[in-house]
């Protein structure tokens, strides 16, 4: 089985970096800080969907090989059920972050792997990220002594960007891939489509394809066009 390790630093697109995230600068700078290892912190990021977990996890793994460091990261709904290779193959990273914990709440096995990965890493003095979108206690899991290592980790919570975070994000991810998104197309978006960032910035990869496809300027009418293709 192939791991996913980094290379993330060659992969990371603009959109998942440290300076493009936006919200919460305390999260952010103690994630950066962390990914760097200039903190011992382990960090625990809880929100729902779309409040930027896995943007910051991606983040914290380009920045820690940027500074030379091994960094891994992995989404845990990809391994639920075989958790326990792909943590062995994380032996020696410097920094593992660990995406989705609610995706092996109740999965016996893997909540084992885990608790054993995480006390090895603890030994070996690397640093783990975890995300999730519920606090330890609140994910169910089975295994009592894996939802206590988790609540020692510094608890850091993640709330979704209200409108004006949003507009910010998709006018500064417009402009990286040259787009002009004016006021008016942008209450055009927020008004139609689901607003988590995930979704926004797969449409925002649609729209970009399309105008330049079709060599035209990003209007409403032009977004009331692909939007109604999509429909259809």
């Amino acid at each position: 089985m192939t791991t996913p390790q980094l290379p993330l630093s060659l992969r990371t697109p603009p959109d998942q970096q440290f300076d493009a995230f936006h919200g919460q600068p305390d999260v952010r700078d103690a994630v950066r800080a962390g990914a760097r290892g200039a903190s011992g912190d382990w960090l625990y990021l809880a929100g729902p969907a779309g409040s930027g977990k896995t943007h910051l996890l991606l983040a914290a793994c380009a920045e820690a090989t940027a500074a030379g460091r091994r960094a891994a990261y992995l989404p845990l709904p990809a391994f639920a059920g075989r958790l326990e290779q792909a943590l062995s193959a994380q032996e020696g990273a410097a920094l593992v972050c660990l995406d989705g914990l609610e995706a092996i709440a109740g999965q016996a096995a893997d909540e084992v792997a885990l608790f054993h990965f995480h006390n090895r890493a603890r030994a070996s003095g690397a640093g783990v990220m975890y995300a999730a979108r519920a606090q330890p206690a609140a994910l169910g899991l089975g295994l009592p002594d894996l939802a206590t290592r988790l609540g020692q980790c510094v608890r850091l919570a993640l709330a979704p960007l209200d409108d004006a975070g949003r507009r910010e994000v998709l006018r500064q991810r417009g402009a990286r891939r040259g787009l002009d998104l004016d006021d008016a197309v942008l209450d055009y978006l927020l008004r139609r489509v689901d607003r988590d960032l995930g979704s926004l910035t797969r449409l925002l990869e649609r729209i970009d394809r399309a105008s330049l496809a079709a060599q035209r300027r990003v209007t409403i009418p032009f977004l009331r066009t692909l939007l109604q293709d999509a429909a259809n």
